[in-house]
């Protein structure tokens, strides 16, 4: 066999093959071998059929089709192996000449993962956001937890802002009461903003008993968006009571003694959280960063199918579990079509340019992934999806999806390590050290964010830049 590779641009390129007839014995072989199980010819047992019986009775061209297309694909792939290729997708095949007895010659266009030069990002700078905790932060975090202590009593009086009231509602629509539109004994704390727009001025002023009728848009049902007319009727007011802010409080609420430990390790969390939080913001802004610096062909294949996959799991996944369609959906997000269109283009685009530029620094630091980084993945996969370890462990061995979690994490690897040869600065210009920073946890921040990037607001599908 012989082959030559053509680039035809960046991301594309043509293979021409030639194939010496004797080279396709094996398939030939097969051809007749898979016919003589197929057909039946009087006065020959099946599986017995002498080859020139098949080429009269049948025809020689049936036999070179059936061997054409099983040599193909390994003649392809010896092809792509000897061209030393990174394919992405499926070739377009074309056999440009095919004599029987002589030689087989084809050509194959394929995209191809571009050859990228990577930068120089020891001088990349970026500003994160300071971590300072204040004490009115400690006192939102620790009044937080003691909202969730806070117990109910009922009372005779009008209901006011911060009561509990269990309401009876009737939502009417041109003036027919909606079949989903009554409930009964439904809780609410006034001025939580969980119901329906309009009722925390229905009901403030009402006792039990009382009840008012105003107008809202409806933001679930059968009529959803649409202008309904609801009448609330108070069976219960209810006042909230939250406990004192002292010892005993710290000692229900949590393992402390004291308040003042409560409070000290509110702070600790707090402090914690927003570390975790800067360094995914320098992960991400030293990310833009780099795509700012390196060029980046993208294949029009692949660029295409990746937006029309976004498209299909928003539309069919994400806003069907919501009871959205897409038009709706826009009109939440205030959107049009054209604009929709171009920022999925544009997330697409920065998610394929994300994973190509990350996979070359992920084979120019020769960057491996050990099982304990991809349990630790699998396991962080597999409670973000609601699954649980073993039940998402096995459907990603069963979908052949263990190498799209091994590049995950090796890009993760790769953007911890240029965020480290980066300047990080927080907005009170103290200098960020990320280095000290727990080698694994900032290896999996990186990889979150490099998911993130992927797949920017998309359900998760898969590395589709894998060959």
């Amino acid at each position: 066999m012989k082959s030559a590779v053509e680039t035809l641009n960046p991301t594309r390129v043509r293979l021409t093959v030639e194939v010496p007839f004797e080279e396709l014995k094996d398939s030939l072989d097969a051809a007749y071998k898979k016919i003589n199980q197929q057909v039946t010819v009087k006065g020959f047992r099946k599986g017995k059929i002498p080859a020139r019986i098949i080429d009269q009775r049948f025809g020689r061209g049936a036999v070179l089709e059936e061997a054409v297309n099983d040599a193909l694909p390994k003649f392809y792939t010896d092809a792509v192996n000897e061209g030393e290729l990174n394919v992405l997708g499926q070739p377009d095949v074309d056999i440009t000449e095919l004599k029987d007895g002589e030689l087989l010659a084809f050509t194959a266009e394929v995209d191809v993962r571009p050859v990228i030069e990577i930068p120089d990002y020891s001088g990349i700078e970026v500003t994160v956001d300071s971590v300072e905790v204040t004490e009115e932060d400690v006192d939102k975090a620790v009044e937080a937890l003691r909202d969730r202590f806070a117990s109910t009593n009922p009372v005779e009086r009008a209901a006011a802002d911060g009561d509990v009231v269990t309401v009876d509602l009737e939502a009417k629509v041109d003036g027919e009461v909606l079949p989903d539109g009554v409930a009964s004994g439904v809780q609410y704390t006034i001025g939580s903003g969980e119901l329906l727009d309009g009722i925390d001025e229905a009901v403030i002023g009402l006792e039990a008993g009382g009840e008012a009728t105003f107008t809202s848009e409806l933001k679930g049902g059968t009529a959803e968006g649409k202008e309904a007319e609801v009448t609330v009727k108070v069976s219960q007011v209810a006042s909230r009571e939250l406990p004192e802010l002292d010892d005993d409080f710290a000692q229900m609420a949590s393992e402390f003694d004291t308040l003042e430990e409560l409070r000290a390790d509110s702070r600790k969390r707090l402090e914690s959280n927003r570390q975790y939080d800067q360094a995914t913001q320098a992960q991400e802004r030293v990310l833009e960063e780099l795509l700012k610096l390196a060029e980046v062909p993208i294949p029009e294949k692949l660029l295409a199918d990746e937006i029309n996959t976004r498209k299909h799991n928003l539309e069919h996944h994400q806003l069907g579990q919501m009871g959205l369609d897409l038009a709706k959906y826009l009109e939440i997000q205030g959107k049009t079509e054209e604009e929709f269109e171009t920022e999925t283009k544009e997330q697409a685009e920065k998610g394929i340019r994300t994973q190509f530029i990350l996979d070359e620094l992920v084979n120019k630091e020769k960057l491996n992934v050990n099982q304990e980084e991809l349990t630790e993945h699998l396991m962080r996969r597999a409670q973000s999806s609601g699954m649980s370890p073993d039940e998402f462990a096995k459907a990603v061995v069963e979908g052949g999806q263990v190498p799209m979690l091994v590049g995950e994490v090796a890009r993760g690897k790769a953007l911890a390590v240029v965020v480290e040869a980066a300047k990080v600065t927080d907005t009170n210009g103290v200098l960020v050290d990320l280095s000290d920073e727990d080698e694994d946890d900032e290896a999996a921040a990186g990889t979150e964010t490099v998911e993130a990037a992927a797949d920017d607001k998309g359900d998760d599908k898969g590395d589709k830049t894998e060959a």
